[in-house]
């Protein structure tokens, strides 16, 4: 009968009782018999198998009873109607009373010729091209097959299968940048997998000739930044501006790795660039910022001394970052003028330490958004840091925050282009933005 029904008639059923499912059953047959006249009575159409058997679900819940009704029907649409309707005149099922209410009379060849469209859409958009495979998508897929197999880890993280026994590794950024140098025969690369250098990597860095080779953007500079601070660089390459190490071919990567740069050429101490250099005279002017910063060099072009890099820094005295009062991490601005002409106000500390002392140190309870010359913005509430730095007018370089960095603020941080976060602690990170510096007070007191 289910493979000739034409239509399927649904009704619900309600009773004030506890009843079962042969209940319900007699009842469609006692109370609709002799109703609707010989032809159309339902024992009869049963056995000529132009209706199919009633199919009752029930359930009971706190002494009422609640159900479906199922007739499957090979009729025409007045008939199957007239019939359905029928079932709509039963009031009592056993000692119970009850109302049933038809939901619907669904077209079985309707449902039928909606599958077969629906599966011949599928068939068509997937069955035909899978077949064909063009010479370039041969190569792609066994290329990346050898690139996948050759991967490795090292302590957890991905690696090229020689980082463990070669006297030499290059650190880059992120598993695909391993992937890219295996591609190209280059096995003894690993990935820090975000700005903050794992201890893995920084012990392992100590044992061997380390070349950094990074991105062309902030996130690289604040990788080696961190990487020179806890581990040991020899060599420094980095892709061209705004383009990732993933992104070049093997001729501009062998050339990058070829002319790669003695660390101790581009900087002088531990530190690397910031993301702006100041002009030759801004450098001269002041030997503490001339540690702090250096012009970022490219790959294979050899990097012009200036005061406070190279040979020419023997000659500056080794105390002048002491005598300006702060440290040569990279994070301040220049020291102020000490003739009183333009003297700062005591509440509007110029560095980027004294802004950390007032609202970190000083538990305000509060955070300050600071522009790139560490210059206030804005002053809010740390409950409001969310809120203050996904609708600041003017993009804030730096935020102090009184409180602790969520992801959340972590996200909106990176989406605006914020370069750096310094807390009173950090809570767990799922994911950590490159672009993005974040340090606890104390990470920051330790930089000194």
């Amino acid at each position: 009968m289910d493979d000739t029904a034409k239509y399927l008639i649904h009704a619900s059923i309600a009773a004030d009782g506890v009843v079962e499912r042969s209940d319900v059953v007699g009842a469609v047959f006692g109370q609709t018999e002799g109703l609707l006249g010989d032809e159309l009575d339902l024992r009869d159409l049963q056995q000529s198998s132009k209706v199919g058997h009633i199919d009752v679900q029930i359930d009971s819940e706190n002494g009422q009873s609640f159900g479906h009704i199922t007739i499957a029907s090979s009729l025409d649409k007045v008939e199957t109607a007239i019939l359905a309707a029928s079932l709509e005149t039963i009031d009592r099922v056993g000692p119970c009373q009850a109302s049933v209410e038809v939901t619907d009379i669904e077209d079985v060849r309707e449902a039928k010729r909606r599958k077969v469209i629906d599966r011949a859409k599928e068939l068509l958009a997937g069955s035909f091209d899978e077949s064909v495979m063009d010479s370039s998508k041969i190569l792609a897929e066994v290329r990346e097959s050898v690139r996948i197999d050759d991967i490795t880890e090292y302590q957890g993280f991905p690696a090229g299968p020689r980082v463990g026994d070669s006297d030499a590794i290059i650190v880059v950024e992120g598993r695909s940048d391993v992937l890219t140098l295996l591609q190209y025969g280059i096995k003894n690369a690993i990935a820090v997998e975000g700005t903050n250098v794992p201890d893995a990597i920084a012990d392992l860095t100590e044992e061997r000739t380390v070349t950094a080779f990074l991105d062309g953007d902030r996130g690289g500079e604040l990788i080696l930044r961190e990487l020179a601070q806890v581990g040991d660089v020899d060599y420094v390459v980095f892709a061209p501006e705004d383009r990732s190490v993933e992104d070049l071919d093997r001729h501009e990567i062998m050339t990058a790795l070829r002319d790669k740069t003695p660390y101790g050429d581009l900087f002088d101490g531990d530190e690397p660039p910031r993301p702006s250099a100041p002009d030759e005279s801004d450098v001269a002017s002041t030997a503490s910022t001339a540690e702090s910063v250096a012009p970022a060099v490219p790959v294979g072009e050899t990097p012009v001394a200036t005061a406070g890099n190279g040979a020419d820094a023997s000659s500056e005295p080794d105390t002048s970052a002491g005598e300006a009062g702060e440290s040569d991490d990279g994070d301040e601005s220049d020291a102020p003028p000490t003739d009183g002409s333009e003297a700062t106000a005591p509440d509007t500390p110029p560095t980027l330490r004294g802004h950390v002392r007032d609202v970190i140190d000083g538990e305000t309870g509060t955070a300050r958004l600071l522009d790139a010359d560490c210059s206030l913005l804005d002053t809010v509430d740390a409950s409001e840091t969310f809120d203050a730095v996904s609708g600041a007018e003017t993009t804030p370089y730096a935020v102090v925050l009184d409180g602790e960095v969520t992801q959340r603020l972590l996200d909106v941080a990176a989406q605006r282009g914020v370069e750096q976060i310094v807390a009173r602690s950090a809570g767990e990170m799922v994911k950590t933005p490159v672009d993005v510096r974040v340090r606890t007070a104390d990470q920051f007191a330790a930089a000194d």
